[in-house]
């Protein structure tokens, strides 16, 4: 393509917007509605699943060791490395018997610890081991009870049944509403594109007539329903932008008890996957749109 082409083509696309100004607040409007849609379910998911998954990492399997283990810190060092360099940890935090011993009273005892004289958790150092997923756990564990030298190995396999359930419930509901949000945009949408370009078809029999080339027809029509798919997708996401951080500062500031136990996700964080997301859609979307209509109305 030359550049006056290329030029010509663009600045075409842009006045077939202002020209035919009804459709093309029709298109942007139902572009903008489905998106809009799309991205607050898509932001719910998201934060719903961050729960899960902060959950999933406060939660971790204890391991004992054996009092010949507890009584050689450098054979407990080398578990301790061999734990921490498996797929399945996060980390692992080692709790000596004092710590144990320290923590209890603080936790269960306090003024009526003053009796002990001596540390009846003597032997009770361990390794507290956080997973990266807990679908991990039962590996991990089966894993550390074959380790020479460990006596018990604490989990909970309710906790991690649970999460993992509603991990993986959280994802098929998510696939399945975001691919219904997906497939009845795409039908609207593209409905809207095709019945406004439909409308033109005498404009493009007439480019025909006079020798014009298929691409020289429909690049302007390609170029018109790419920046309303553009101008439809930046609308729901500055909607959503705006209205998650008006929420999120409402939540945070007048419910702060939920702050401790729900960990909801900046909005920039969201962005990085909804923006070229959304801008994808809209802009495939009326891509798609306009060759399809067009092609159909090309053979006069």
């Amino acid at each position: 393509m030359r550049i006056s082409s290329f030029f010509y083509t663009i600045k075409q696309g842009i006045k077939n917007i202002f020209r035919n100004a009804l459709f093309s607040l029709a298109s942007i409007a139902t572009i903008s509605s489905c998106l809009l849609l799309f991205g607050i379910f898509f932001a719910v998911i998201m934060n719903f699943q961050n729960i899960v998954k902060t959950a999933e990492e406060g939660v971790a399997v204890t391991v004992f060791f054996t009092d010949e283990v507890c009584a050689d810190d450098t054979r407990m060092k080398e578990i301790g490395d061999i734990i921490a360099s498996r797929a399945e940890v996060s980390r692992i935090v080692f709790v000596s018997a004092d710590q144990a011993w320290e923590d209890f009273k603080e936790d269960y005892l306090g003024e009526y610890s003053e009796g002990f004289t001596e540390n009846p958790l003597a032997g009770s150092a361990n390794y507290q081991i956080y997973l990266k997923d807990i679908a991990g756990q039962d590996s991990l564990v089966a894993y550390l009870k074959s380790v020479p030298g460990v006596r018990e190995v604490n989990y909970s396999q309710v906790t991690a049944d649970a999460l993992s359930g509603a991990n993986n419930m959280i994802s098929y509901v998510s696939i399945g509403i975001i691919g219904i949000l997906l497939a009845v945009s795409i039908f609207l949408i593209s409905n809207t594109v095709m019945m406004g370009i439909s409308i033109r078809k005498e404009e493009i029999g007439i480019m025909k007539y006079v020798g014009a080339t298929d691409f020289f027809v429909r690049a302007p029509f390609v170029v018109e329903s790419l920046l309303i798919g553009l101008i439809g997708a930046a609308i729901p996401i500055g909607i959503i932008n705006f209205v998650y951080d008006k929420a999120l500062g409402i939540v945070q500031g007048k419910f702060t008890v939920l702050n401790d136990i729900l960990k909801f996700l900046p909005i920039e964080t969201i962005n990085h996957t909804l923006i070229p997301l959304s801008l994808a859609i809209g802009a495939g979307i009326g891509f798609l749109g306009s060759i399809v209509t067009v092609r159909k109305h090309l053979k006069v």
